[in-house]
């Protein structure tokens, strides 16, 4: 019986530390760690999150492997490194000369793939350990969203959320984690959403494998400590709206709209890097994201229910999905359906 209350206390000193340690982060900046010439690959590089993460780690001299659907946009992302890489290479001192710099040798790397098809997760990884080189960091960031309320959603797309937004995580993890473990090296990036925390009406489909995905990287973390492999780090990124288009025409109530506009990808990804390169587990965006998911865990759900309405935050997505289903009718009316 002493030797639980002993250990008893001894968690409490132990929890007690982690808040002067997690308090001392907010006043002196840890510092980020390099990532250069470690092989990274980013999920969904093609556009929108996925192509900012993959220019932030062309400006720190990663080697980029490129994932996306559309080889084409995946395209556009590479030659767009491949710029960044150049100035990188050949940076200029304030005085206008050229500073000297290690050898670097720009790598990036392009393959179509359907994170929604573990075959095609498995073969595309095989490639890339063959090709490239055991991966380094994994940046789990594709993700789709269907746009129909959920008696209007068809079964597949309901099907293709889940498995794009949160089943592919498993599969990507499990291609990669094996020499992770194997060399007490790496790290994984979960890139989820806040509506992973806390959801809203209309988006069931995109919630449900938000959530699914917020809790697989949870359960992995875990998983991971108790392994007591300390080279392994993981971060969850859970950002409010971003406005990249993915989610347009949402809208809360117009009075608080100013004071929570939709986020500037670039200050997304932005804020996640930072937490990344510093070994954050988890970063959300804005830090109000934090207070709502706490008092999501302590308030009645009516209590809950009233926030929402007084925020507008209840039919949010209603003007998203009248967009999406007129956008869907018109195309259906041009190709003659």
């Amino acid at each position: 019986m002493m030797i639980i209350i002993a250990e008893f206390f001894v968690v409490i000193l132990k929890v007690l530390w982690a808040f002067v340690t997690a308090g001392a982060k907010w006043v002196v900046r840890p510092k980020e760690k390099s990532v250069a010439g470690q092989v990274c690959v980013i999920t969904g590089a093609g556009s929108g999150l996925g192509r900012l993460f993959a220019k932030e780690f062309a400006r720190r001299r990663a080697i980029l492997v490129l994932w996306d659907i559309n080889s084409q946009s995946n395209e556009e992302t590479a030659e767009m490194v491949r710029q960044i890489y150049h100035e990188v290479d050949t940076p200029t001192s304030k005085d206008g000369g050229v500073e000297e710099v290690p050898p670097f040798q720009p790598q990036v790397y392009t393959y179509a793939c359907d994170v929604g098809k573990r075959e095609s997760v498995y073969s595309t990884a095989e490639k890339v350990r063959r090709e490239v080189g055991e991966v380094d960091i994994l940046i789990n960031n594709a993700g789709v969203v269907s746009g129909y309320h959920l008696l209007e959603c068809p079964d597949e797309l309901i099907e293709r959320t889940m498995v794009v937004n949160c089943h592919a995580h498993f599969w990507t993890t499990k291609a990669f984690l094996p020499k992770m473990l194997e060399l007490n090296h790496g790290h994984i990036v979960t890139v989820a959403s806040s509506l992973g925390l806390f959801s809203t009406a209309g988006v069931e489909d995109y919630c449900a494998s938000k959530f699914g995905a917020i809790g697989f990287h949870e359960s992995l973390s875990h998983e991971i400590k108790a392994s007591e492999k300390d080279g392994i780090n993981m971060t969850l990124v859970c950002p409010y709206l971003v406005d990249t288009g993915m989610f347009k025409g949402c809208r809360i109530r117009k009075e608080i709209e100013p004071f929570l506009p939709p986020l500037k990808p670039e200050f997304c990804v932005k804020q996640a890097m930072r937490a990344i390169l510093t070994d954050q587990p988890m970063i959300c965006t804005p830090r109000i994201v934090y207070m709502v998911n706490f008092m999501k865990s302590i308030l009645p759900f009516e209590a809950i229910v009233c926030m929402y309405r007084f925020l507008g935050a209840d039919k949010c997505m209603y003007p998203f999905l009248a967009q999406r289903k007129e956008a869907m009718n018109n195309n259906e009316a041009k190709n003659g359906i």
